[in-house]
């Protein structure tokens, strides 16, 4: 686990997470009834009923003694009426931006819920049928993260705002091959090295498509999941799936570094929007190779199990030599907050080194990897608990970089020779994907691909 990790950037600037102001159910920027991604798939000019509207009709039906049911009853008059609902909560009322020159649950603010799953096709699926299962996965995700129900929906998620909910999309290796475009597959695509902290299941490895889910509510982020898996009809299979959890927002008395399972401060390091190479080390850039992949990033998924049992035995102390910063607040043991510079030269006054040599946060600083970074975005998990009694529980690692060969792969070779924390970690699955840029209002993302 690098210590590059998840300082939440502010994407208000970047046309990630914002707040939803106007009528009920409707984006700013958007006359009512046209939200954000009406025009790729030719919603009517009538308003549509959200998630939120549904919620706040209801209310106002239970309020006034009316029966629920009956066609053109409480919502048609609550529609007739143009009652407003109650305004929701900051956190369901918050809406990424699914269109853009980048998809979204890349620099978006970690949500509390998430969802990691990979598909591949199934036999005799090609381009042509690829292409049309990106369109209907986009234009379901557009729908979703506008905080509107789908066609056919669930219900699940009726009474919930859009809550953050972002859906990314990206291709592994073995797609390239299964539509015939080997051409265009990236160089940065080729396999990741082994690593001596592997234990890979292989099962739970690769795929073909690869699909990031992450909301702060857990039903809307369940909804998002079930509307996805249903829209792959019989075009793509499950490979396997991931179910992953963080801090809810406002949870802590000030905003600060996600923890992670071992009770430590974790991505103090993370890349920000505001530095002025952000953009160079996480997004290809317009000109590169290949041209599809320009505004789009590439992913390193990681399933690392956590030796609890084991970490939690060490005391605070330990712990904190192992990682190289203090547990209670992410400071460098070499002083000062969480944001201090480590300073990699101070000694002991025996002459060791006041952040061991082996401490994580050392071998994984960019000063000791030549600048390699890498922009972490991981989700913690729980899977229940193994036949010894230890919890089955640790990070679902996500890195996003705009070339793996300058980011993930040379901090974690480095890691791989003497990293104290690889003692309580294990590396269980593992994933590589080309994710694309995002896609205008008319278009899908991947269609610079598939279309070319």
């Amino acid at each position: 686990m690098a210590d590059h990790g998840n300082d939440t950037p502010d994407t208000t600037k970047r046309g990630g997470a914002t707040a939803r102001t106007g009528a009920p159910g409707h984006a700013p920027g958007h006359a009512p009834g046209q939200g954000p991604g009406d025009a790729s798939h030719g919603a009517s000019p009538a308003p549509a009923l959200s998630r939120r509207r549904l919620l706040g009709t209801a209310g106002a039906a239970g309020a006034a003694g009316l029966a629920v049911g009956a066609s053109g009853g409480v919502l048609g008059a609550a529609m007739a009426d143009g009652e407003a609902p109650a305004a929701l909560a900051t956190v369901g009322s918050t809406a990424a931006a699914f269109h853009g020159r980048h998809q979204s649950g890349i620099t978006t603010p970690l949500q509390s819920r998430g969802h990691l799953l990979a598909f591949d096709l199934a036999p005799g699926t090609g381009r042509k049928q690829a292409a049309a299962l990106l369109r209907r996965w986009s234009r379901t995700a557009a729908e979703l993260m506008a905080g509107r129900a789908p066609a056919d929906d669930t219900g699940v998620a009726l009474d919930a705002g859009p809550s953050s909910l972002t859906v990314t999309f990206g291709f592994g290796r073995s797609f390239f091959d299964r539509t015939g475009l080997t051409a265009q597959r990236p160089v940065a695509l080729e396999p990741l090295p082994d690593f001596s902290s592997d234990v890979l299941d292989r099962a739970r490895s690769n795929g073909d498509l690869w699909v990031q889910i992450g909301a702060n509510d857990a039903l809307v982020a369940f909804h998002a999941l079930r509307a996805l898996h249903k829209e792959a009809g019989d075009a793509a299979r499950l490979r396997w799936q991931m179910n992953g959890f963080n801090r809810s927002p406002g949870v802590t008395s000030r905003p600060m570094t996600a923890r992670n399972l071992m009770g430590q401060i974790d991505g103090t390091r993370n890349p920000k929007p505001e530095e002025k190479d952000f953009d160079r080390r996480i997004f290809v850039p317009s000109g590169g190779e290949p041209a599809w992949m320009a505004g789009g990033s590439y992913a390193v998924v990681r399933r690392i199990r956590m030796l609890l049992d084991d970490w939690e035995k060490e005391p605070v102390a330990r712990q904190e030599q192992v990682i190289g910063r203090r547990k209670a607040d992410g400071s460098p043991l070499s002083g000062g907050t969480e944001t201090t510079p480590m300073d990699l030269e101070r000694t002991t006054a025996d002459g060791r080194p006041v952040i061991p040599a082996n401490a994580h946060a050392r071998i994984a600083s960019p000063e000791t990897n030549g600048g390699a970074a890498m922009l972490r975005r991981p989700f913690s998990y729980h899977d229940g608990f193994r036949d010894d009694g230890s919890p089955d529980a640790g990070l679902l690692f996500v890195c996003w970089q705009a070339d793996p060969l300058k980011g993930f792969i040379p901090v974690q070779r480095k890691l791989d020779r003497g990293d104290a924390l690889s003692r309580f970690i294990r590396h269980e699955a593992s994933g590589l994907y080309a994710v694309p840029g995002g896609c205008e209002p008319g278009e899908y993302v991947g269609q610079r691909l598939l279309e070319a």
